[in-house]
């Protein structure tokens, strides 16, 4: 991701890096542009209060960050407020135009004028967890969206055997099969309490492929984010999301990416089995989850 100019001297590829933090990303199962939860905002600058644009947003954004508010460092010296030891900034980046006859050198140039040439450069930012020291005027009291427990939902948790234990640590919503627990971002974060009880049953869903519970292949299998099998595990947690959705009386929209939708699509192009198999996992983590063991009609149909 670096190269040599004409004078011997190392610049970033500041694109390569920021396609590699992209990826990165996706790799561990974060669609950076996409967030059911709302509590940290859009990114802006803590001092300036003025909002990130183009893909600035996605790259702080998905940081996962309870308050999407940076400072620079020359900022934060400003305000007498320091990085927390061990921290590591993130990266902001922007065109710059300059002369041709300043003999800047970058990976990527766009020709802007016969006299002037547009590089991508960047700086670095702090998020405020990162930091401390900060004064308190620049950290202005949050209000709280007002949450509530829907009981249906809670039932359906609270009765699930072998449920997971469920955290709320993080500003990400996740399963963790190794640890085995829920993460959650905090309910006041979301749009609504249906679209955290839809998040939660989602990462449920997820849950029940462990090996102590339904040993799912799809999920216990060293799969990565994009693969085949990845695409199958999703499907099986939206199919059973949709379910639950129904049996508790909620309704919530749960965007997916186009890489997922494409990859169902060419899925079910290519093999007429593929719903069936998504629908028949699905079904079985229903059962685990509500409890259920005994024979359906379906069932009864098929083995008679």
């Amino acid at each position: 991701m670096e190269h040599q100019n004409s004078n011997g001297n190392t610049k970033k590829d500041v694109y390569a890096i920021v396609n590699q933090k992209i990826i990165d990303q996706l790799e561990k199962g974060t669609v950076p542009w996409l967030q059911p939860w709302t509590d940290a905002g859009l990114p802006k600058n803590l001092v300036s209060g003025k909002s990130y644009r183009g893909i600035n947003i996605m790259l702080l954004g998905c940081m996962g960050y309870p308050e999407n508010k940076f400072l620079t460092f020359k900022q934060l010296n400003e305000m007498g407020a320091k990085v927390k030891k061990g921290e590591h900034g993130h990266m902001v980046v922007f065109w710059n135009v300059v002369e041709k006859e300043q003999n800047i050198i970058q990976s990527t140039e766009q020709q802007n004028s016969s006299n002037k040439k547009t590089i991508l450069r960047y700086y670095i930012v702090f998020n405020v967890a990162q930091c401390e020291n900060i004064p308190e005027k620049y950290l202005p009291a949050k209000e709280d969206r007002e949450t509530k427990e829907i009981p249906t939902c809670e039932c359906v948790v609270k009765n699930m055997p072998q449920c997971p234990e469920i955290k709320h640590k993080e500003q990400q919503a996740y399963y963790q099969p190794k640890l085995d627990f829920v993460n959650m971002p905090k309910k006041k974060s979301f749009n609504s309490d249906n679209a955290y009880y839809s998040t939660l049953f989602h990462e449920l869903v997820h849950s029940t492929g462990h090996e102590k519970r339904l040993n799912r292949q799809s999920l216990v299998a060293n799969v990565k984010f994009g693969s085949e099998t990845y695409s199958l595990e999703e499907l099986v947690a939206e199919i059973g999301t949709c379910y639950l959705q129904s049996l508790t009386g909620i309704t919530s929209q749960f965007e997916q990416s186009s890489a997922y939708i494409q990859g169902w699509l060419q899925r079910l192009k290519n093999d007429k089995r593929f719903i069936f198999i998504a629908s028949n996992q699905a079904q079985k983590a229903i059962d685990f989850i509500l409890n259920q063991k005994e024979v359906t009609e379906d069932a009864q149909h098929t083995e008679n």
